[in-house]
């Protein structure tokens, strides 16, 4: 079996195009990875706050603020996408964004909280933008029955970008260290590593990605011109989300099971270090081994949820989300945590894969960056509730981050829950208008 068939993609597209693809996760990997996860979270709270009681919750609320507003935004730039078929302009925009925002992380020291906070803000809403932008464009490359894997391939492609962001960032934290040089010193480089590795990985996207969609007829463009027009598109969509009830229990889903992961994502490095005194080079590491989970986890799974069926494929992600916790959860050494970090790179790849996948299935081929715009409203819904309950319940128990992590099961089995009434056929059908 060939692992990148060309039957795989639709007519006419080619597998340098979907190269050019997976090289956006590959770019914008090396933001979660190293900004949310690994490190900036972790020097925000022990650093930048100061080891303050109010720190965790402060780093959570900031990265909240920041959903808030891509909440509030994102459905009508993608409606606005749809219509003036400007995926790739929009996409050139926020990653600029992303990658300028980035780079202002290095000017924040002991006690900028505000900088921290403003640069944390900019660069996690630019960050999601393209994260919704270029998820639109999955559906034109791939087939249908195939969309599992070839989703896979770009989130496995796009932790190997994390890893790389990562890897070059622990040789010069490794480095300094040797050399007695304090975080303050040696954080801000590799938040510019980050943002520089960013947006060169980006300029293939942009050399090799089409845009295929046409844009709305003159006289529709005339009569409802700009962003009148896409929120006139967003609001008939939530009017007519009757006819399309599959994705909306899938769109709960994922608000509920995303916020779990967000926790893991922004909070992994500060409960290693709050709760189980590892270092920064310790928790580096551990993120790296997390992403060569996540690696495997994507790409095989994305080949595995085509023949097992997505939903079924989903919910078993899920599951292992739940085991992962309980095992953070009971570690009082690096052993068990170690063995909870493969378990979650696994799901990491393999769930946000699926649901992906399932989107670009269910979304109506003229609006799919809309859906997609639904989508990502969808998952930001999440970091307002997984990070900030997370930040609470530390600060409330005086700083108990088992409580804190074990509270995040209960967001997986919610979306466990919320997944059973999905059913793909029926959605697929809604999708193409046939009742």
């Amino acid at each position: 079996m060939k692992l990148f068939p060309q039957d795989a993609l639709n007519p006419g597209v080619k597998k340098r195009e979907v190269f050019g693809w997976a090289m956006y996760d590959f770019a914008n990997s090396g933001y979660t990875t190293v900004v949310l996860t690994a490190v900036f979270g972790a020097y925000f709270v022990g650093v930048v706050a100061g080891g303050a009681a109010w720190g965790t919750l402060a780093w959570t609320l900031a990265i909240s603020a920041s959903s808030l507003i891509v909440m509030l935004t994102t459905p009508a730039i993608g409606a606005y996408a749809d219509l003036k078929a400007a995926k790739k302009p929009l996409l050139a925009l926020s990653t600029a964004g992303c990658v300028l925002a980035t780079a202002a992380l290095a000017a924040a020291g002991r006690g900028d909280v505000g900088i921290a906070i403003a640069a944390v803000v900019v660069s996690f809403a630019f960050y999601s933008y393209g994260e919704a932008l270029i998820a639109a464009f999955l559906p034109e490359l791939a087939r249908d029955h195939a969309m599992g894997r070839v989703s896979g391939w770009g989130w496995s492609f796009g932790y190997l970008g994390g890893m790389l962001a990562l890897g070059l960032g622990l040789v010069y934290v490794s480095t300094a260290q040797s050399r007695g040089e304090p975080a303050t010193h040696f954080v801000p480089v590799v938040m510019l590593i980050t943002a520089a590795l960013y947006g060169l990985a980006s300029l293939v996207t942009f050399a090799l990605l089409r845009e295929r969609a046409t844009p709305a007829t003159p006289a529709a463009a005339e009569r409802n011109g700009g962003l009148q027009a896409s929120l006139a598109r967003l609001a008939e969509t939530w009017r007519h989300a009757r006819h399309y009830r599959d994705l909306r229990w899938l769109l709960l889903c994922c608000a509920c099971y995303q916020a779990g992961i967000s926790v893991v994502v922004t909070l992994a490095a500060v409960y290693a270090e709050q709760a189980l005194g590892f270092k920064q080079a310790d928790t580096m590491l551990l993120v790296f081994l997390v992403n060569i989970a996540a690696v495997a986890g994507a790409f095989a799974f994305g080949y595995w949820q085509d023949r097992l069926g997505h939903k079924l494929a989903l919910g078993l992600t899920l599951a292992g989300w739940i085991v992962m916790v309980l095992l953070a959860a009971m570690a009082t050494g690096p052993g068990l945590f170690w063995a909870a970090a493969v378990i979650a790179g696994l799901c990491m790849g393999s769930s946000q894969s699926a649901g992906r996948a399932m989107i670009g299935l269910l979304a109506p081929p003229d609006r799919r960056a809309e859906f997609f715009g639904l989508w990502s409203f969808a998952t930001h819904v999440s970091a307002l509730v997984g990070p900030p309950t997370y930040g609470a319940i530390t600060l409330l128990t005086g700083g108990n981050h088992r409580a804190a992590i074990l509270s995040t099961a209960l967001f997986f089995a919610g979306g466990l829950w919320l997944l059973l009434p999905v059913d793909m056929a029926r959605g697929q059908r809604a999708a193409r208008g046939e009742g």
